[in-house]
This record gives structure tokens, C-alpha cells and sequence, in this order.
């Protein structure tokens, strides 16, 4: 038994399930699906228009950028909505713990390297609130998905690249 009164597999169960009924969940879910509705609207719309008045190594940018900004959203999006199965009671807590269904690993912004100037401020605003979001579930992720000691779990790294093959190529 642990300080909570229950044994250390149902401690990460409490945790998790605790968690998807919280008021903080209940407001990163609604943020993380506005966003993402509020960038679908934009690269559908202004943003298609903003991309045509770029220079050709802004626009190869632009499309570099506004790929790993749905890649980035699709990702919290899945990892709020596996949270949102547990909160309904369509998804155990311990199956939410599987590493296919945690937040994956991020690449890095060609903007963290200079790429930012002379991409539309719209996209540079939407990348920039979008890295926020990410950064947040990923602290709740890992906040979450401790192990009993209190350390995190190591991923299976063959396993971790398999599944980032998996989620790019099946798009």
C-alpha cells in the first residue's frame, strides 16, 4: 500500500482518472480542440493565401512549419482525447498508460534555427501558442505517467520509432 491507501498499480489509475475529471482538463481539452479547429480555419483559408506571397525559401518554411504545427496538434489532440475515454468510462486508466497512446516526442522547429522571419505572423502566432499547449501536456503527460518509484518509464526505443514510422507514413 502507498500514502493513498491503495497499491501502487491502482495509484497511477487514481492519478490518471482523477486527472480527466479535473477542471484543468476540462479547459486544456477545450483550448487544445480550439486551437486546432482555429488552424484548420486558417491554413484552409488566409493561411493559403499568405503562403502564395511568399519567397520560394520562405514558402518551402511555410509548409515545413505548418506541417510540424498539425503534427504537433494532432498529438495533443489524440493524447486529450484518450483522456476524455478515460473520463467516459470508454477507456481503463491502465490501458491509457500503453506508450502508443502517450504524447510522442516532438521535432525540433526549423524557426529555433532563424527559419521565423518572413513566415506570416498568423502562423508564427499559431506555432508559438501551439508549442505552449504541447509543452503543457507533456509536463501533465510525464506528471502522470510516472512509474511507482517516481521515475518515468523508459520507452522500448524500438518500439518508440516504430510507432513514430507508423504515425508518419499512415497519414
Amino acid at each position: 500500500m502507498n500514502d493513498l491507501g491503495r497499491p501502487p498499480s491502482n495509484r497511477r489509475s487514481a492519478v490518471i482518472e482523477d486527472f480527466a475529471r479535473s477542471e484543468l482538463f476540462e479547459h486544456t481539452f477545450q483550448e487544445g480542440m480550439e486551437l486546432v479547429e482555429e488552424t484548420a480555419a486558417y491554413l484552409d483559408g488566409s493561411g493559403r493565401r499568405d503562403s502564395k506571397l511568399l519567397s520560394r525559401n520562405a514558402a518551402l518554411a511555410y509548409a515545413a512549419e505548418s506541417m510540424r504545427l498539425t503534427t504537433r496538434l494532432m498529438q495533443v489532440a489524440s493524447w486529450l482525447l484518450v483522456q476524455r475515454a478515460v473520463r467516459q468510462g470508454e477507456m481503463a486508466p491502465e490501458l491509457a498508460c500503453e506508450q502508443g497512446y502517450r504524447l510522442g516526442g516532438e521535432a525540433g522547429s526549423a524557426r529555433e534555427v532563424g527559419g521565423k522571419d518572413g513566415l506570416p505572423h498568423p502562423l508564427n502566432q499559431l506555432l508559438d501558442r501551439s508549442a505552449r499547449l504541447y509543452e503543457r501536456v507533456r509536463h501533465l503527460d510525464r506528471r502522470m505517467y510516472l512509474d511507482t518509484d517516481g521515475e518515468a518509464e523508459a520507452p522500448h526505443p524500438v518500439r518508440s520509432q516504430m510507432d513514430r514510422l507508423r504515425g508518419a507514413f499512415s497519414g
